[in-house]
């Protein structure tokens, strides 16, 4: 009987056999493998209750690929009662990286965060660790620019079942039309991932247009005492001409004296107050109020220390549901106007207000380049898995070679604000060389032309032999999805160790795949002609 138990279990063979035998014997909960990952528990022995409240799973990152239960369970065992283990396995029976812990209440599962976030699991082994959040939100890109929330929410109603809210984004330049892509909230993580699986690419159109649609990031969770203390708002859908200064008035207004300096980003700001009160008290006064023109909504903003933003930007693609950015410049982010704009942060670092200014230029040659918007990556794994806070957008600096990349080294070199230096505006726009476009730009244009739905790109990284990490793009371009769904997405077949260069590379290679022509050349390939009949026209 023995025997048999052994040779069901899912345990026979696998590395550490004999200690994971010894933790099963010891703590009597159970531990299966099954759909690609190892189960501990869910419940434990003599648990009658219901299972745990949401908030109670913790997402744990950067394990050891030969660490196993055997070192794991002990550790969280310390801090409180575990519910269940769920450990992510790969087919040669190494964990792929990532573990999530449900405890039996929330505070077991805070006091985890805190004590094993960058805990030292080996000899420079530091765990990442956060909350993990059911995953009930679906990024839909595609969507006609001129749609209201009202129409997308019924239209997917139509097209899948669960649908609970839509969140749609005006555009920065014209409040009156959307920026071709929505959120849209399920019931639950079961119906989110039944309606991303019906809405793969081709299968479904929306008023006629192809569509994108992936999984979108929550946000980043932050702790009651933290936000308790936050006294900063945030306000989105500002007019791009609407002035720090008259932000500051309308804030003002509610009492006078009460703000101490606005930060504005194209249509976002950040406006800090002398204290808490008043800035609560501005919140409410203010939120869904008309200002320039526009409807602003103000909600209180969201600390995130430096470690964790780094921590919660690393890994994986995927979609941010409120798509976020790094508020750390004394001197604000410079974007460049012509990239497509996606969103807002909602975070502020704290550390940044009493840095001392520098400038930042990039040292590569010719001329200097411009600075866009980037999504960074996040800590989510595979797509479907349970969804981890954390997303990112940050401002990178552009390769301004034009759209062959050549692998040039670059230096980065921070210059000191000197004394008397004198800093003129303008426009980034204005670096660029007349006649010169990026792939990024170059890809866009050419599916406008065919109208084959705008190009999403997915970022991803890995870590090289040098423990460097590494980043690569993949192209989805939504109407040629269907076509051809043995090469979506296109995938390049090198990571570069810069992000904005990994982009560019991607949208090269995937004109090239196409056969259009970006290097001299002036004819599709063969391959691309077969592949693609349609292109003789471009």
């Amino acid at each position: 009987m023995e025997s048999n138990h052994k040779s069901g279990d899912g345990l026979s063979g696998t590395q550490k056999e004999a200690a994971l035998r010894a933790l099963v014997q010891r703590t009597g909960y159970s531990l299966v493998q099954e759909n690609g990952q190892r189960k501990y528990g869910g419940p434990p022995p003599g648990w009658d209750a219901a299972p745990p409240e949401r908030g109670c799973e913790i997402f744990i990152g950067k394990l050891p690929r030969d660490l196993f239960e055997d070192e794991l369970i002990p550790l969280c065992e310390k801090i409180g009662k575990i519910y269940e283990m769920r450990m992510m396995m790969d087919f040669n029976g190494n964990n792929r990286g990532y573990a999530f812990v449900t405890f039996s209440n929330r505070q077991e599962a805070k006091d985890a965060i805190k004590q094993l976030n960058n805990y030292e699991i080996r000899n420079g082994r530091l765990l990442g660790v956060c909350a993990s959040v059911d995953n009930c939100r679906l990024f839909v890109g595609g969507i006609p620019k001129t749609k209201k929330r009202e129409e997308i929410l019924a239209e997917m109603k139509k097209v899948t079942e669960g649908v609970v809210d839509v969140i749609v984004y005006p555009s920065a330049a014209d409040k009156t039309r959307n920026r071709g892509f929505a959120f849209v909230e399920y019931e639950s993580h079961r119906t989110a991932a039944m309606a991303r699986r019906k809405l793969l690419p081709g299968r479904i159109q929306l008023w006629g247009h192809p569509i994108a649609v992936d999984w979108a990031e929550p946000e980043v969770e932050v702790d009651e005492d933290t936000m308790s203390s936050v006294k900063i708002l945030y306000v989105r859908n500002l007019m791009l001409s609407t002035s720090e200064e008259m932000i500051e008035k309308e804030f003002n207004n509610i009492k006078p004296g009460a703000v101490e300096r606005v930060k504005k980003i194209r249509d976002y700001a950040f406006v800090h107050f002398s204290n808490r009160e008043d800035a609560v008290e501005a919140m409410k006064a203010l939120n869904g109020k008309m200002l320039d023109g526009s409807p602003i909504e103000v909600t209180l903003a969201k600390p995130v220390d430096k470690d964790s933003y780094v921590r919660y930007t690393r890994g994986t693609g995927g979609r941010g549901s409120m798509l976020q950015g790094e508020y750390t410049y004394s001197l604000g982010h410079v974007y460049d106007p012509t990239t497509t704009y996606l969103g807002a942060p909602v975070f502020y670092a704290p550390q940044a207000y009493t840095a001392i200014p520098s400038l930042h230029f990039p040292a590569t040659k010719g001329h200097l380049g411009n600075r866009a918007i980037i999504r960074a990556p996040s800590v989510r794994g595979a797509a479907g898995v349970r969804g981890l806070a954390g997303r990112g957008y940050l401002a990178y600096t552009g390769l301004g070679r034009g759209y062959q990349v050549k692998g040039d080294k670059r230096e980065d070199k921070l210059y000191d604000l000197l004394p008397g230096m004198e800093l003129t505006p303008m426009n980034p726009v204005t670096l660029k060389p007349q006649g010169i476009k990026l792939a990024p730009q170059i890809l866009e244009e050419i599916c406008q032309k065919n109208n084959w739905g705008q190009p999403v790109y997915q970022l991803h990284s890995a870590i090289g032999q040098d423990q460097r990490q590494l980043f690569l793009y993949k192209i989805t371009i939504p109407a040629l999805a269907n076509q051809n769904p043995t090469i979506h997405p296109f995938t390049p077949p090198k990571l570069s160790a810069y992000v904005d260069e990994a982009k560019t590379y991607a949208a090269e290679y995937t004109l090239q795949t196409l056969g259009i022509p970006t290097d001299g050349a002036d004819a599709p390939t063969a391959a691309a002609a077969t592949a693609f009949p349609d292109l003789h026209h471009l």
